[in-house]
Protein backbone atom coordinates (compact mmCIF):
# COMPACT_ATOMS: atom_id res chain seq x y z
CA UNK A 1 0.00 0.00 0.00
CA UNK A 2 1.12 3.55 -0.63
CA UNK A 3 1.50 6.10 2.15
CA UNK A 4 -1.64 7.92 0.96
CA UNK A 5 -3.69 4.70 0.83
CA UNK A 6 -2.67 3.94 4.42
CA UNK A 7 -3.54 7.49 5.49
CA UNK A 8 -6.97 7.22 3.85
CA UNK A 9 -7.55 3.93 5.68
CA UNK A 10 -6.67 5.57 9.02
CA UNK A 11 -8.98 8.54 8.32
CA UNK A 12 -11.80 6.10 7.58
CA UNK A 13 -11.21 4.22 10.84
CA UNK A 14 -11.34 7.43 12.88
CA UNK A 15 -14.47 8.72 11.10
CA UNK A 16 -16.46 6.01 12.87
CA UNK A 17 -16.03 7.94 16.13
CA UNK A 18 -17.40 11.43 16.81
CA UNK A 19 -16.43 11.60 20.46
CA UNK A 20 -12.77 12.28 21.20
CA UNK A 21 -12.77 9.95 24.18
CA UNK A 22 -13.59 7.15 21.74
CA UNK A 23 -10.82 8.32 19.40
CA UNK A 24 -8.34 8.31 22.28
CA UNK A 25 -9.47 4.77 23.09
CA UNK A 26 -8.88 3.78 19.46
CA UNK A 27 -5.37 5.24 19.69
CA UNK A 28 -4.71 3.33 22.91
CA UNK A 29 -6.00 0.12 21.29
CA UNK A 30 -3.76 0.66 18.25
CA UNK A 31 -0.77 1.12 20.54
CA UNK A 32 -1.69 -2.06 22.40
CA UNK A 33 -1.78 -4.04 19.14
CA UNK A 34 1.73 -2.96 18.23
CA UNK A 35 4.36 -5.67 18.80
CA UNK A 36 6.66 -4.98 21.74
CA UNK A 37 10.01 -3.50 20.82
CA UNK A 38 12.80 -6.02 21.45
CA UNK A 39 14.78 -5.11 24.56
CA UNK A 40 18.02 -4.64 22.60
CA UNK A 41 16.46 -1.60 20.86
CA UNK A 42 15.38 0.12 24.08
CA UNK A 43 18.58 2.11 24.27
CA UNK A 44 19.43 5.75 24.95
CA UNK A 45 20.45 6.05 21.29
CA UNK A 46 16.93 5.07 20.15
CA UNK A 47 15.11 7.45 22.51
CA UNK A 48 13.51 10.36 20.67
CA UNK A 49 14.48 13.79 21.96
CA UNK A 50 11.57 16.18 22.40
CA UNK A 51 9.07 13.66 23.74
CA UNK A 52 7.88 14.11 27.30
CA UNK A 53 7.27 10.37 27.62
CA UNK A 54 9.85 7.84 26.56
CA UNK A 55 9.64 6.80 22.90
CA UNK A 56 12.10 4.41 21.32
CA UNK A 57 12.41 4.21 17.54
CA UNK A 58 14.42 1.61 15.64
CA UNK A 59 14.86 1.88 11.86
CA UNK A 60 16.50 -0.58 9.52
CA UNK A 61 16.91 -0.69 5.75
CA UNK A 62 15.71 -4.02 4.33
CA UNK A 63 15.54 -4.63 0.58
CA UNK A 64 15.33 -0.93 -0.22
CA UNK A 65 12.53 -0.26 2.29
CA UNK A 66 12.68 1.34 5.71
CA UNK A 67 11.44 -0.93 8.49
CA UNK A 68 10.38 0.87 11.64
CA UNK A 69 9.76 -0.52 15.11
CA UNK A 70 8.78 1.67 18.03
CA UNK A 71 7.39 1.70 21.52
CA UNK A 72 6.44 4.19 24.20
CA UNK A 73 5.82 3.95 27.91
CA UNK A 74 2.71 6.18 27.61
CA UNK A 75 -0.55 4.71 26.26
CA UNK A 76 -1.71 7.51 23.95
CA UNK A 77 1.82 8.22 22.71
CA UNK A 78 2.24 4.51 21.99
CA UNK A 79 -0.88 4.78 19.81
CA UNK A 80 0.46 7.84 18.01
CA UNK A 81 3.79 6.17 17.26
CA UNK A 82 1.90 3.04 16.15
CA UNK A 83 0.05 5.18 13.58
CA UNK A 84 3.30 6.68 12.29
CA UNK A 85 4.93 3.26 12.04
CA UNK A 86 1.86 1.97 10.19
CA UNK A 87 2.15 4.78 7.64
CA UNK A 88 5.92 4.70 7.09
CA UNK A 89 6.94 1.07 7.73
CA UNK A 90 7.92 -0.76 4.57
CA UNK A 91 8.10 2.39 2.43
CA UNK A 92 11.11 3.57 0.45
CA UNK A 93 13.21 6.41 1.89
CA UNK A 94 12.18 8.64 -1.03
CA UNK A 95 8.46 7.99 -0.48
CA UNK A 96 8.85 8.85 3.22
CA UNK A 97 10.78 12.04 2.46
CA UNK A 98 8.29 13.25 -0.16
CA UNK A 99 5.17 12.30 1.81
CA UNK A 100 2.56 14.78 2.97
CA UNK A 101 1.02 13.49 6.18
CA UNK A 102 -2.48 14.90 5.90
CA UNK A 103 -4.11 12.25 8.11
CA UNK A 104 -2.88 13.93 11.31
CA UNK A 105 -5.03 17.01 10.68
CA UNK A 106 -7.89 15.12 9.05
CA UNK A 107 -8.49 12.89 12.08
CA UNK A 108 -8.28 15.94 14.37
CA UNK A 109 -5.15 14.78 16.15
CA UNK A 110 -3.39 18.15 15.99
CA UNK A 111 -6.18 20.05 17.73
CA UNK A 112 -6.80 17.39 20.39
CA UNK A 113 -3.24 16.85 21.59
CA UNK A 114 -1.67 18.75 24.45
CA UNK A 115 1.24 21.03 23.43
CA UNK A 116 3.75 18.55 24.88
CA UNK A 117 2.23 15.64 22.92
CA UNK A 118 2.15 17.76 19.76
CA UNK A 119 5.85 18.49 20.23
CA UNK A 120 6.46 14.78 20.72
CA UNK A 121 4.55 13.96 17.53
CA UNK A 122 6.69 16.43 15.59
CA UNK A 123 9.85 14.96 17.15
CA UNK A 124 8.79 11.43 16.11
CA UNK A 125 8.06 12.58 12.55
CA UNK A 126 11.34 14.45 12.34
CA UNK A 127 13.30 11.40 13.53
CA UNK A 128 11.55 9.07 11.07
CA UNK A 129 12.26 11.42 8.18
CA UNK A 130 15.87 11.77 9.36
CA UNK A 131 16.31 7.99 9.20
CA UNK A 132 14.81 8.01 5.68
CA UNK A 133 17.22 10.78 4.66
CA UNK A 134 20.24 8.90 6.00
CA UNK A 135 19.15 5.67 4.29
CA UNK A 136 18.53 7.47 0.99
CA UNK A 137 21.99 9.07 1.14
CA UNK A 138 23.63 5.71 1.91
CA UNK A 139 21.77 4.11 -1.00
CA UNK A 140 22.91 6.86 -3.33
CA UNK A 141 26.54 6.66 -2.23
Amino acid sequence: MTINEIQDEIIEEFQDFDDWMDRYQLLIDMGGEQPALPAEYKTEQNLIDGCQSRVWLQADMVDGKVRFQAESDALIVKGIVALLVRVFDGQTPQDILSSDLYFIDRIGLTEHLSPTRSNGLLAMLKQMKMYALVFSQKAGA
